[in-house]
């Protein structure tokens, strides 16, 4: 039986106390709700706390919580699914811009 690859595991500082931890698998069927084969988490902390996701849970397909909602998310692609996080996260970091960015 197939089992799921990591296909990407990263974690990147943005300015301190804030990062994105981006987790990607490619699953040999699709996860209950998706139609895709991969599995997927993609984060921006702030200070400890979760404040974006882009996630595929079993059984609630894709979708991005932000802002303490939780929307659909449309997947395309998984090129397009990671412009779009790194768009959001662009956006978070222009509403809140303490500190200094190190990447954006």
């Amino acid at each position: 039986m197939a089992k799921a690859r990591l296909v990407r595991r990263a974690r990147y500082f943005l300015r301190d106390g804030i990062f994105i931890e981006m987790l990607i698998w490619r699953v040999p069927s699709a996860v209950r709700g998706s139609r895709h084969s991969f599995k997927y988490s993609l984060a921006l902390i702030a200070e400890g706390d979760c404040v974006l996701r882009y996630d595929n849970e079993a059984g609630k397909g894709d979708h991005r919580h932000f802002d303490g909602e939780e929307t659909p998310y449309l997947f395309t692609s998984m090129d397009a699914l990671i412009a779009d996080f790194r768009a959001d996260v662009k956006g978070w970091l222009d509403d809140n811009p303490e500190g200094e960015d190190r990447e954006s």
